[in-house]
């Protein structure tokens, strides 16, 4: 199935906002053009390290490999239309794992964003960073604060990553902000409001910061302190596949299953 929709890169705004690409997006099958796609999906990769003990190989083996998942599915998102993807990177609990697995993984993600920027610019993907980045090697600091200032423009599509990220501490620090606010005088108690919360959360840098499906690889069924806030309403999908068996079959299920769910938001 194909349907039209007009695209424009980074680049093409930065030199003056040309008139938008109309672009055919050729959906696979199960898909239906007249149903909606999630405009934002998050993402938890579970089942690095599984994939990797199961085929006697290094933990880092298993993060090599869902980076080039992880490149795939971005590359799906962008080609059928879908806005904003959350990936759940590394945890503020992954802190506890082996020292020299965590090096490794710095390392390639801070090799794989400066691989990757090229891409990102011709496909007109954003890239930002949630989480605690303070804690990160400064580096990685440096890599992140780059990519996100060389791809702030682009608007196909918005790729998030949560490193050293908790959703509860995001909570907790948007609820610090405004009883500091309250403090200073700058606002009353009474004008706390949901919306005024979520101006707190670090997902205020999204156009659509709620993600309408969740998809968790590795069999688990829980989402493990991951947007908690944002995904009140979210539509939740669990895979039995390890994220670095993750296929287009596989997403495809999942955006089917979202197709056929009717989304009543408590109403």
């Amino acid at each position: 199935m194909i349907i039209k929709v007009l695209t424009m890169t980074g680049k093409e705004l930065e030199n003056g906002g040309a008139a938008p690409v109309e672009k055919a997006v050729k959906l696979p099958a199960g898909l239906h053009p007249d149903q909606p796609l999630p405009e934002h999906v998050a993402f938890i990769m579970d089942g690095n390290r599984r994939w990797a003990r199961q085929r006697g190989l290094p933990p880092e083996m298993g993060y090599v490999t869902a980076v080039r998942t992880l490149s795939a599915i971005i590359e799906l998102c962008v080609e059928w239309n879908i806005k904003a993807a959350t990936c759940y990177t590394f945890s503020t609990e992954n802190w506890g794992r082996p020292g020299e697995e965590i090096d490794f993984l710095m390392k390639l993600i801070e090799k794989t964003l400066a691989e990757k920027v090229e891409t990102y610019m011709r496909k007109g993907v954003r890239t930002s960073v949630i989480g605690d980045t303070t804690k990160l090697p400064q580096s990685l600091q440096d890599a992140i604060k780059s990519t996100e200032e060389i791809t702030k423009n682009n608007t196909n599509f918005h790729m998030v990553l949560a490193i050293s990220y908790s959703g509860q501490e995001e909570i907790t620090d948007a609820c610090r902000s405004l009883c500091e606010k309250v403090k200073a005088g700058l606002i009353e108690p009474k004008d706390v409001t949901k919306s005024l919360i979520e101006q707190q959360l670090q997902t205020n840098i999204m156009k659509f910061p709620n993600p309408d499906l969740l998809v968790r690889t590795g069999g688990d069924i829980r989402i493990s302190n991951f947007l908690l806030w944002q995904t009140a309403y979210s539509e939740l999908y669990f895979e039995e596949k390890l994220w670095p068996d993750l296929a287009e079959e596989d997403f495809t299920k999942a955006l089917i299953s979202f197709q056929q769910r009717k989304r009543r938001f408590g109403k």
